[in-house]
């Protein structure tokens, strides 16, 4: 497993491999790849994502908004690190992201295009004008300070994300930010094809999970047909799937039921 200080030390040797995951069975397949790092924010299956992949770097996710004051996010961070995440993910102000790092929290920031911000920015690519990319530069000198030990870059420009990652210690994870970054991430369902609507511009497919989703739901609706059907013209059950009784004991219980229905 590569730990924050492996990470640290592999900037500008190798890119890594990032994937979210959604389920045990994709963190488990994603370690059975040899992909580098994943993450999850869902609370519910991280016991279980850590068990599927023992051995894969995991960062775990505060979900934006769910901890308003920096007290909350490290008690959030150092739950989670007691289950077995190896850093965090924290997308809120610099601040809170200072308050975790300064008990040792390795915390993973986002710059460029965040998501949970976007009702100022528009779902687009940050960075296209000079002004902004310095911004974006800016912002990854504040995670510097605050003390974080990497940080997610989306859909900036490639040349402007390739010059930050170069010019900064952090390690600097791409998502839809190019090959000049340490690190590139996608989704694990758009890696499946597994996403609803339009996939987006920086991901790529590899399968195509929701046709085969759509296929076994399909035989799944069948199967429950069939089911109902033979349960309607007595069909379902057959005498191989009920269980039978010896003659003998049969008459038996017939007799003793004759008799209490009749009061004896």
């Amino acid at each position: 497993m590569l730990s924050v200080g492996d990470i640290r030390a592999l900037k500008g040797k190798r890119q890594l491999v990032e994937l979210n995951v959604a389920s045990a069975e994709q963190a488990a397949a994603a370690e059975a790849a040899g992909i580098d790092m994943i993450v999850s924010g869902n609370r519910a299956n991280r016991a279980a994502c850590r068990a599927a992949a023992p051995d894969t770097h995991f960062c775990f996710g505060l979900v934006y908004g769910h901890h308003a004051t920096a007290d909350e996010a490290r008690r959030a961070a150092f739950e989670a690190m007691e289950a077995g995440a190896d850093s965090i993910y924290c997308a809120m102000n610099f601040d809170i992201v200072e308050a975790m790092a300064k008990d040792a929290i390795p915390v993973v920031g986002h710059v460029g295009l965040i998501p949970q911000k976007a009702r100022w920015t528009g779902f687009r690519a940050v960075g296209k004008t000079a002004e902004e990319a310095l911004r974006v530069l800016d912002d990854v000198r504040r995670y510097e300070a605050a003390g974080a030990f990497a940080v997610e870059m989306e859909v900036v420009p490639e040349p402007v994300a390739g010059a930050i990652s170069a010019a900064t210690p952090l390690t600097v994870i791409s998502m839809g930010s190019g090959a000049g970054c340490d690190v590139q991430y996608l989704f694990a369902v758009d890696v499946l094809g597994e996403t609803l609507g339009k996939l987006p511009r920086h991901a790529r497919a590899y399968r195509d999970f929701a046709a085969e989703h759509a296929r076994l739901q399909a035989a799944r609706i069948a199967a429950f047909s069939e089911f109902r059907d033979d349960v309607r013209t007595g069909a379902f059950p057959a005498p191989t799937e009920t269980v039978g009784m010896a003659p003998t004991e049969w008459r038996a219980f017939q007799t003793a039921l004759d008799q209490r229905k009749a009061g004896v």
